[in-house]
């Protein structure tokens, strides 16, 4: 049986998506409410803590709860792998007119603001290990933040490893203003002769860190996944590996199996 402030968030979660309440809106007074559905003021608050945490709506110190603009929602699909590898050995024409962000989010390259951060680092332990590489072998370090532009906080961040003997081999791969590159990963990589075989993936799901709640404006409550993504050659030789941080409010992960008939 629901609680009684269930019921109560069920209602006011109504009347947002039906639009009684309009993204901006501030909601009457916790007080007005309380008497309005005639529970106590902790239940309505519970009830209001509820909807914050969905990300329905946020609480402004000193001036109340107001409706959250919805923020923009992505689908992440494991198909998206071999669309991009598809894409690799495209002409530029092509490859310039969409990319996997847009692809997850269903916006066009003119609605999205894209930002690319490079740097040679030394890899560490785990780092190594994860790339099949001596601790304290070149890497090329990779951080990327893409963003609607309608929003300031950025849809997910990736942190892609790629070694860095490998990614020299093509000076234009070690060039952040080189970004957005057309075709992504999989094109950089064929530039360099290397063919991706295959993708693994691994999801988890955790609370985020408080730098982590600033930067993707995450709302109290609302958990991150994880998602350590690693690219084989066709040698089997790890040629990249890279950590993407998804938001559990914008993000939700398709996983398509397709299976071989008898």
């Amino acid at each position: 049986m629901a609680k009684r402030y269930e019921k109560v968030s069920e209602d006011v979660r109504r009347r947002i998506e039906s639009g009684e309440y309009s993204p901006g809106d501030r909601l009457p007074a916790e007080t007005a409410l309380a008497a309005e559905y005639k529970v106590s003021l902790p239940t309505m608050r519970q009830a209001l803590a509820a909807l914050q945490t969905e990300g329905l709506i946020e609480k402004r110190h000193g001036r109340g709860n107001f409706v959250r603009k919805q923020r923009q929602r992505a689908e992440r699909s494991n198909l998206r792998h071999q669309w991009e590898k598809n894409r690799a050995r495209a002409d530029l024409k092509e490859r310039s007119s969409t990319g996997a962000t847009e692809l997850d989010t269903g916006l066009s390259i003119k609605q999205l603001a894209f930002h690319a951060q490079y740097e040679r680092i030394q890899a560490p332990e785990e780092l190594a290990t994860a790339l099949g590489v001596e601790p304290g072998t070149a890497v090329l370090k990779r951080t990327y933040r893409t963003r609607s532009t309608n929003e300031d906080e950025p849809l997910n961040v990736a942190r892609s490893y790629i070694p860095y003997e490998l990614a020299e081999q093509n000076p234009d791969l070690l060039d952040e203003s080189q970004e957005p590159w057309p075709g992504g990963t999989m094109n950089q990589l064929h530039t360099v002769g290397v063919e991706v075989d295959r993708v693994e993936e691994v999801i988890t799901a955790r609370p985020p860190t408080g730098e982590e709640v600033e930067e993707l404006g995450l709302m109290a409550g609302v958990s991150v996944m994880d998602v350590r993504k690693t690219l084989y050659d066709i040698s089997g030789r790890i040629v990249e590996v890279a950590d993407v941080v998804l938001p559990g409010d914008r993000y939700a992960v398709k996983c398509v199996t397709t299976l071989e008939r008898w």
